[in-house]
């Protein structure tokens, strides 16, 4: 269908929903993008893309705007609370053949997906009613004006209002962490990924370029606290490392529940629901970018070798399971080791950590 007059709207435009309109561009589809926040309006965070994400832009042909950005990273380096060793990955060579390893500011590679994409994004505009019609779907917004569409693709996060007008599912669910974002400039020379595990409680730092630091903790629990920067403070005063530095500098910080989204399926008539809306996880593998861009890669190819929407559709989904499934599992499996005192993970950890966290990426070092 590569080429084809087809209708398609794109409900979000995040990094999926981005990506999704690029890789249907270059298939020969014009989808209309639409987004219900005003342009602009972001968070200031970080975002580490290991190398199948790296795989991805090549495929999206966006990885020579990306390069300059950032900064690359080879190496994935584990520490107890106390700033002793437990493991590290060597990302060359785990991502060999696949792509490097980047971490950069989350609006730098969303300003390259929005070019990529073409610019155009009609801000404001909310989905209010889905109408499944036979071969179609009618949208209604929230202005007043209507649309009928031969595909609506649904890329607007794990809270998706798309997965609940097309009763694809209900709301996701909390996974019990509680997050912690920032960037910090001009903070302590931390040069890799770097990670200190505690109990029920972990503290990331990453480099993602001109000196600042992309920061992300976690801890176990349900509720965002009142005072998040108070909280982070308290929680992790006895880390040692960077981290009291880190947290002398802070002025701010972004805290959230962390969810995850798990469907029976992910298109209803020709409504379909990509990246976080319909696979969301705990971002403990960092994959929540790489598995939106590969969605979006996998879904023109789709697209443009099936002989109808609905085929398309059907074998979109046989592709993207298995992966989805596996990072999902994987995540679940790494998330179980904080409930693990760290007298017990920790010479786990030192003795195969760098074996065990890097079998968690094994499946996606394959082709989509």
């Amino acid at each position: 269908m590569g080429g084809s007059p087809l209708r398609i709207l794109v409900v979000g435009a995040g990094i999926a929903g981005l990506a999704v309109a690029r890789a249907l561009r270059m298939a020969g589809f014009r989808p209309d993008v639409t987004e219900k926040l005003p342009p602009g309006e972001s968070t200031e965070t970080g975002l580490y893309l290991p190398g199948n994400a790296a795989r991805a832009l090549h495929r999206l042909d966006l990885h020579d705007p990306v390069r300059p950005l950032g900064q690359v990273i080879r190496r994935q380096r584990f520490f107890d609370a106390a700033g002793a060793p437990l493991c590290e990955i060597d990302l060359d060579t785990l991502w060999a053949g696949v792509g490097e390893c980047r971490a950069l500011p989350r609006a730098d590679l969303h300003r390259v997906l929005l070019s990529g994409a073409g610019g155009a994004v009609r801000h404001g505009a909310e989905v209010r009613t889905l109408d499944l019609l036979p071969g179609a779907v009618g949208v209604t917004f929230t202005d007043g004006t209507t649309g009928e569409y031969d595909l609506v693709i649904g890329a607007d996060g794990p809270r998706s209002s798309v997965r609940a007008l097309a009763a694809l599912g209900g709301p996701p669910r909390p996974v019990g962490q509680v997050v912690y974002r920032a960037v910090l400039r001009d903070g302590p020379p931390v040069t890799e990924w770097t990670a200190l595990l505690g109990q029920r409680s972990g503290f990331l730092m990453v480099p993602i370029g001109a000196g600042r630091l992309h920061l992300y903790a976690d801890e176990a629990g349900t509720e965002a606290p009142t005072d998040p920067l108070a909280r982070l403070r308290d929680l992790f005063a006895d880390y040692r490392g960077p981290v009291p530095e880190v947290l002398a500098a802070l002025d701010s910080v972004h805290v959230g529940i962390t969810d995850e989204v798990e469907l029976g399926r992910w298109y209803r008539g020709r409504v379909l629901l990509v990246g976080d809306a319909a696979h969301a996880t705990a971002p403990t593998l960092s994959q929540g970018a790489a598995m939106a861009l590969e969605d979006a890669v996998v879904l023109a190819e789709s697209l443009r070798a099936a002989g109808s929407v609905d085929a398309a559709l059907v074998a979109y989904e046989s592709r993207r399971r298995p992966r989805t499934r596996w990072v999902r599992d994987r995540t679940r499996d790494r998330n179980r080791t904080r409930d693990v005192p760290p007298a017990l993970r920790d010479p786990l950890l030192r003795g195969r950590g760098g074996r065990i966290f890097g079998e968690h990426y094994r499946l996606l070092l394959g082709p989509l």
